[in-house]
């Protein structure tokens, strides 16, 4: 999964996407413009790939919400339960509206996922901080979960990030190499508790690992672990959803070594789906570094969107008055 650099596909551009091993896109805050050109845009992406690409887009809401203006302003999960004075009764409710309403907006422009929700606990980490829905797993497990409810009502998968848990470590994997020193037992009881029974309840679709190193479980960080991704996700959680990467890019990854060793390594871990994110020259080295003739796995199929209402269909809908008036509430 690679990245575009602007409002249209540029030569170069067409050219990447019509590489045997591209099977998806990311879509960023320099993608949006406005309505039209991002239906064009989409448009673009899928006459131009070769393969049935999947196009995806971080839109949690908060501080992370791609496309802003024309779009509703998705609060940042950590403000639910705050705005609902803590009450579960009001805010479990409102995470299913909102959870919908984000899912439903994105579909209408032919774009399949939102890399959402976000299942790390709010700890120490600023990069985290509001994105997480709580500081108790069981708030986060209650409220992710009538999230993910409402992102399957309006017909899109989840995905959810940053496994095993990235809100224990201060640093950024964006920039710098974390390490979580805790004991097993303690991530396992604490973290994982959240992912196991969100996974439970049959609403884990996806899985993004976090570039973060448990040490006192395996030296590689999570992303690129055999350890973390097929005997504790896979055998253990019994998952055979879709694992995606997070960003070859990012600093944390760079442990690993070169592009094509990130993408060989996370791959050989039990990554279905590699991103490489703001740096073209390292998507090419990926290109060319990989088997020309990988064979996706068909996991990543089940994550493709169906046909949905375009954004005038949708705003005369009831379901979509409804949800202003639950945003409202967090003006």
């Amino acid at each position: 999964m690679l990245d575009l650099s602007a409002y249209e596909i540029n030569a170069d551009e067409k050219e990447i996407l019509d590489h045997p091993l591209v099977g998806g896109i990311i879509l960023f805050s320099r993608n949006y413009h406005d309505h039209a050109q991002l239906t064009e845009l989409t448009r673009q992406i899928r006459t131009y790939s070769r393969n049935q690409v999947l196009i995806a887009v971080d839109q949690e809401g908060g501080r992370v919400q791609r496309f802003k203006e024309g779009f509703s302003p998705i609060p940042a999960m950590g403000r639910i339960y705050t705005n609902a004075s803590s009450d579960m009764e009001i805010a479990s409710p409102n995470a299913e509206m909102l959870g919908w309403l984000m899912a439903a907006e994105i579909l209408a422009f032919d774009i399949d996922i939102s890399f959402a929700p976000v299942l790390d606990i709010c700890g120490v980490s600023e990069m985290i901080g509001d994105r997480s829905f709580h500081q108790k797993e069981t708030i986060i497990i209650e409220l992710a979960s009538r999230f993910i409810q409402g992102m399957h009502q309006a017909g899109m998968k989840s995905c959810a990030k940053h496994f095993p848990g990235h809100g224990s470590v201060l640093e950024d994997s964006h920039t710098s190499s974390p390490v979580d020193k805790r004991s097993a037992e303690e991530i396992m009881s604490s973290d994982m508790r959240v992912f196991t029974e969100v996974h439970q309840r049959g609403l884990l679709d996806a899985v993004m690992p976090a570039h973060v190193v448990y040490p006192k479980v395996d030296k590689l960080p999570a992303g690129f672990s055999s350890k973390w991704l097929r005997e504790i996700l896979r055998k253990k959680l019994d998952f055979d959803g879709v694992v995606f990467s997070d960003d070859l890019s990012m600093h944390g990854a760079s442990v690993v070594g070169g592009f094509a060793d990130r993408a060989k390594a996370a791959m050989q871990a039990g990554c279905d789906m590699v991103l490489v994110c703001n740096n073209q020259a390292g998507a090419i080295q990926v290109l060319d570094g990989l088997p020309i003739d990988y064979q996706a796995s068909d996991r990543l199929k089940t994550m493709a969107k169906p046909t949905s209402p375009t954004m005038a269909t949708l705003k005369e809908s009831s379901k979509w008055q409804q949800a202003q008036q639950v945003l409202e509430r967090f003006s």
